[in-house]
């Protein structure tokens, strides 16, 4: 399948739009950065407007949306453009390559050893008044994303106590450093145990739920290779790009009996199974002229 420059849109549509079970549900921007993860940055090559308009129209987005999209994303410093005759081409930035190495190996890595833990929690006490509200937000969303829980106002915890530098790195450039205590340790006497530590800081009755739920959308049914195939990978991974903020990856011995371990790795290893045939797809798309991508 070959594309037509941007500048003079295919008539060709896509095979086939997802039904309601795999329609996309995030905005058109966080979808593409997805797109930009999976497809592009794994072959080190600038992608036409006219590919990323075709599977993001494919997920169900409108043109208008879909370019949208591809300006402000490239407003934020993750793409750059390049005018190539009639169409214009767009290269991952440096900003980009690193944005996808952290997040390919906070989400999808197996590296991550979850059965191995030394008992030590890390824990940074940091107040924000209520009228910071734009900044409090933005330390949620780091924090959440680099595995903390917040059990108690002001108090985040994580027994992923290697994260303790990435915890600075938020805190410094949000100017909270002044206000904020951390420190390394195990639980003592007096004090809650850790299964209820766990249970105040996450809600992983919520993660389970939501793994359940993408189970019964992508594991329980058969996707044809082409179109569907490649729009179930696509969706599948943006899913699990959102899981760290809801399931840290916490230690199995925190966890007794907990389904969502099992129905996470089943989703990860669906992805990789999923991944040549996407691929190969996406390489007629986008007109690649490379075999394989350097897809872990």
């Amino acid at each position: 399948m070959t594309l037509m420059s941007d500048s003079k849109p295919s008539d060709s549509k896509p095979e086939s739009t997802p039904d309601k079970e795999v329609a996309s549900t995030g905005s058109a921007r966080s979808v593409l950065v997805t797109v930009l993860g999976e497809l592009v940055e794994p072959y080190g090559q600038p992608v036409r407007t006219a590919a990323l308009l075709y599977v993001l129209k494919g997920l169900g987005y409108g043109e208008h949306a879909a370019r949208q999209a591809i300006a402000r994303t490239g407003s934020a410093g993750l793409i750059a453009a390049d005018r190539n005759g009639r169409e214009t081409q767009w290269t991952l930035t440096d900003k980009a390559h690193r944005l996808f190495t952290e997040g390919e190996l906070r989400v999808f890595s197996t590296d991550v050893d979850t059965t191995q833990w030394d008992g030590r929690w890390l824990v940074v006490n940091v107040p924000i008044p209520e009228s910071h509200r734009s900044t409090r937000k933005k330390l949620y969303a780091a924090l959440r994303w680099a595995g903390f829980g917040n059990p108690t106002p002001g108090v985040w915890v994580t027994p992923h106590v290697d994260r303790a530098a990435e915890a600075e790195r938020t805190i410094e450039s949000l100017g909270l450093t002044a206000n904020t205590v951390s420190f390394v340790g195990t639980l003592a006497v007096p004090g809650i145990p850790e299964s209820e530590l766990v249970r105040r800081s996450w809600d992983l009755d919520a993660a389970e739920k939501e793994y359940d739920e993408l189970l019964d959308r992508f594991d329980a049914r058969t996707f044809q290779p082409g179109d569907e195939l490649l729009f179930a990978h696509l969706q599948l991974a943006d899913a699990l790009r959102r899981m760290p903020y809801m399931d840290p990856r916490l230690p199995e011995v925190l966890l007794p009996d907990w389904r969502g371990l099992k129905a996470a790795r089943r989703l990860r290893d669906l992805r990789a199974e999923w991944t040549p045939t996407a691929h190969s797809h996406w390489r007629r798309i986008a007109g690649l002229d490379v075999p394989t991508a350097r897809v872990p």
